[in-house]
């Protein structure tokens, strides 16, 4: 069978010839979803990622695995497939994902499967779903940093999508926007990340009370004897 190094090599070569055969001229929709597939390219340690996913199977499901990829272009063309559908995620969460799997199923798993687990269950981390999570930052009173949320993913997903943009625009362009950064930080969170708190403005030390009319007066007229006015 083909070495490693070599598929590693061989699939960094087709997705580099992929990504260089669409950099045609393009409108602003083709624009928008150049960027968004730019934001999700399969990078040198995603595809390290998927070649220790697959050494995991063929250990796991020794048999199995060799029924279904019976020989070297199956094998090929899975990880090729593989590795662009799960690119929307991170690196160690693909390989969390495959840990569970491995630990929950004695089958092994489809492409689909693979892509639930990645997803992970955000509700056992305090997670919300994203749309709740967007309704939440947009109706946050202000200062935000001074607002009870639900969890601090909600309120770094809104600074990361600037607040400004999310209470200026639509919910079907300002939610899609809203939505990536919050699904990247929950990833961070369910990998064992610690988010920062909210940076609560301080109170004041002391809090000042307003003259009186007659304070005010008194001290207009020192401040002329000061001046000599």
């Amino acid at each position: 069978m083909q070495d490693s190094k070599s598929l590693i090599h061989q699939v960094a070569q087709e997705i580099a010839a992929s990504q260089n055969s669409s950099t045609t001229a393009a409108g602003p929709a083709d624009s928008a979803r150049a960027q968004r597939e730019q934001n999700s390219a399969p990078t040198d340690a995603h595809i390290d990622a998927i070649n220790q996913v697959f050494a995991l199977f063929r250990i796991n499901y020794h048999n199995q695995y060799y029924s279904a990829f019976k020989d070297n272009e199956l094998l090929n063309q899975a990880r090729r497939l593989w590795l662009n559908s799960l690119a929307q995620f991170a690196p160690e969460t693909i390989l969390r994902g495959a840990r569970k799997v491995i630990e929950e199923s004695e089958y092994l798993p489809t492409l689909h499967r693979m892509i639930r687990a990645c997803q992970g269950e955000p509700e056992k981390f305090g997670l919300i779903d994203a749309h709740a999570a967007y309704v939440e930052a947009c109706r946050a009173s202000s200062p935000k940093a001074a607002y009870h949320w639900s969890h601090p993913a909600v309120y770094h997903a809104g600074c990361a999508s600037d607040w400004y943009f999310l209470a200026s625009n639509a919910e079907k362009i300002a939610f899609p926007i809203y939505e990536r950064h919050y699904l990247k930080i929950c990833e961070r969170v369910m990998n064992g990340e610690q988010l920062p708190a909210p940076n609560a403005p301080a109170l004041p030390q002391t809090i000042e009370t307003p003259l009186s009319r007659e304070e005010n007066l008194k001290r207009m007229e020192e401040l002329r004897k000061q001046l000599d006015i």
